[in-house]
C-alpha cells in the first residue's frame, strides 16, 4: 500500500506517518488503534512491537544497554506496585 494511501486512511499527514515510519516520530496511542485496524493486527502486538522498536533504538549504542534493560525491568516492576497501592 503506497504511503499516501494509508495516511489518508489514517487520517494523518503522509510527512507524519513516513517519519513514525522511520523511527524519527512515536505514533500514539489511537494511531496505533488505527493502524491495527486496517492491517487486521492485534492491537497489543503492534503496541509491543512499536515500543520495543523505540527502545532498542534508544539503547543501541549503549555499552551496557541489556544491564540497562534489566534495571528498567526492576524499576517497572517497583513502579507499577506502587501505583497499585495507591489505588
Amino acid at each position: 500500500m503506497p504511503l499516501r494511501e494509508l495516511a489518508s486512511i489514517l487520517e494523518i499527514d503522509q510527512s507524519t506517518l513516513s517519519k513514525i515510519e522511520r523511527n524519527e516520530r512515536k505514533a500514539g496511542k489511537e494511531l496505533i488503534e488505527k493502524i491495527s485496524d486496517v492491517f487486521n493486527i492485534k492491537e497489543k502486538e503492534l503496541r509491543i512491537n512499536f515500543m520495543s522498536d523505540i527502545v532498542a533504538y534508544e539503547l543501541m549504542n549503549e555499552e551496557h544497554s541489556i544491564d540497562i534493560l534489566k534495571v528498567a525491568e526492576e524499576k517497572l516492576e517497583y513502579l507499577k506496585a506502587k501505583r497499585k497501592k495507591r489505588k
